[in-house]
């Protein structure tokens, strides 16, 4: 919150596989938004999350990767991410 525009990939690790909500209040930029699973295959993506909106995918996620907004078109459902 409260930063500005970056090109960089910030990863959100929960400790185990949870439910995941995401907001952007006082984000000022839209953002591509990424969840997977324990073994990092992709559950839910969120392309150009908008300032002020939020979301709550009903899936359970470990990893929550926020990517710049249009950065995330080869990313699809089920693909597997390393990093």
């Amino acid at each position: 919150m409260f930063s500005k525009k970056k090109d960089q990939v910030l990863v959100l690790i929960n400790k185990k596989e949870t439910n995941t909500p995401i907001h952007m209040w006082f984000v000022f930029y839209p953002i591509d938004v990424v969840w997977l699973n324990s073994k990092k295959e992709v559950v839910f993506i969120k392309r150009s999350l908008r300032p002020f909106k939020s979301i709550n995918p009903k899936v359970k996620a470990r990893y929550v990767l926020e990517f710049p907004d249009n950065s995330t078109e080869d990313i699809k459902l089920g693909s597997i991410l390393k990093f």
